[in-house]
């Protein structure tokens, strides 16, 4: 299209320079002419298609769907960056950057820029959460069973052991460097989902899509609003009652992100043992609440927090968002109750009967 500009463009110039005998009203016919084959050629801009691309797949070991209103292409090349990243660094990939980091006894490994973002994201959150969130908890997980679904209550003995070399600050990361201690482990299962819409939305974007939406999982993440300039609807599962809703959120250009005792768990005696692991003591975490759902901008930091703030509990979950600017939240807590903060209370409606409380950052 800039070529043909271009060359109506000369062909006017020379029609008015060397065409003398032209009169000025056949020069202002021809430009009119020209104009108009322009703006017919042109294709709008900022159109949008009628019907979004969608796909569907298995893959980090949950089912996705991606939906965009772009060109197809797009969609097809977000399953092959999902791919990618699954096979950089999922744990159970022998040639991933998890696993090589995993395997390296102790010595450096070179990872790619997507591995050294993460590391980097889950030491900020490590420290940020007082160790709630530890990717090098992966030892304790696999030990309950929760990597190979052959689930276990281990001995305090080997726990105490596992835990011993449980330790996100051991992680040293220079540039694209990474040392792990020797019998240290990480899983980056808090983290990839995360990272994995936000570069899903760039993607997306990159094609000119203004609307778009993906469910990997639960991570939900949207770009925009609907085609229709409404925002998008997201439900927040009920943890008690996991086939119903508890409640919906109003959203364009955010990630919804959850964790709850309800997604993977197995029961022992009558008890439930859910997979999100308390570094304190390498046993699922119990410290008040079921179910947290981060709402920001980044799924890469909601997906990093939905696990710290469950871990953390209802207390420090609370105090940790007081100090931050970059995300809101819903904790359900163990006793039925729905907390929520106070930036998103006019864009969440509760559809269970649990009780709401507005968390503000002024109260102390």
């Amino acid at each position: 299209m800039k070529k043909f500009r271009q060359i109506c463009v000369l062909l006017l110039c020379l029609l008015l320079t060397g065409c003398t005998s032209q009169t000025s009203s056949q020069i202002k016919e021809t430009e009119q002419d020209i104009t108009a084959v322009i703006s017919d050629t042109q294709e709008p801009e900022n159109s949008i298609p009628d019907e979004p691309a969608v796909t569907d797949l298995f893959a980090m070991d949950t089912y996705m769907n991606l939906k965009a209103w772009c060109d197809p292409s797009a969609i097809q090349e977000g399953v092959s960056l999902i791919t990618q990243l699954e096979n950089t660094l999922s744990v159970t990939n022998p040639e991933s950057d998890a696993s090589h980091i995993n395997a390296s006894g102790g010595m450096p490994v070179q990872i790619s820029d997507t591995t050294a973002e993460l590391l980097r994201t889950a030491v900020r959150i490590g420290e940020e959460s007082g160790g709630a969130l530890d990717i090098t908890i992966y030892p304790v997980l696999k030990e309950w069973g929760f990597t190979t679904q052959e689930y276990q209550i281990p001995d305090d003995e080997k726990l105490n052991s596992l835990l011993s070399c449980v330790d996100y600050q051991q992680i040293q990361l220079e540039g694209n460097s990474v040392t792990l201690p020797e019998n240290y482990q990480l899983d980056f299962g808090s983290l990839a989902k995360g990272y994995t819409s936000d570069r899903l939305m760039k993607l997306f974007q990159d094609y000119g899509a203004q609307s778009a939406i993906v469910n990997l999982g639960g991570n939900v993440q949207t770009l925009g609003r609907k085609p229709d300039g409404s925002l998008w609807t997201v439900a927040v599962i009920n943890p008690f009652s996991p086939s119903d809703n508890l409640c919906i959120l109003q959203i364009e250009n955010k990630a919804v992100i959850t964790s709850g005792n309800y997604e993977r768990y197995f029961t022992e005696n009558g008890r439930n043992y859910w997979h999100i692991i308390d570094p304190a003591d390498g046993y699922p975490a119990d410290n008040g609440l079921v179910s947290v759902t981060i709402i920001g901008e980044s799924g890469l930091l909601c997906d990093a927090l939905s696990t710290a703030l469950f871990v953390e509990g209802t207390e420090k979950a609370v105090a940790h968002w007081k100090h931050s600017q970059d995300f809101d939240m819903i904790l359900v807590t163990d006793d039925g109750k729905i907390l929520i903060s106070e930036t998103i209370a006019d864009s969440f409606k509760n559809i269970s009967a649990f009780p709401v409380e507005v968390i503000s950052r002024d109260e102390t």
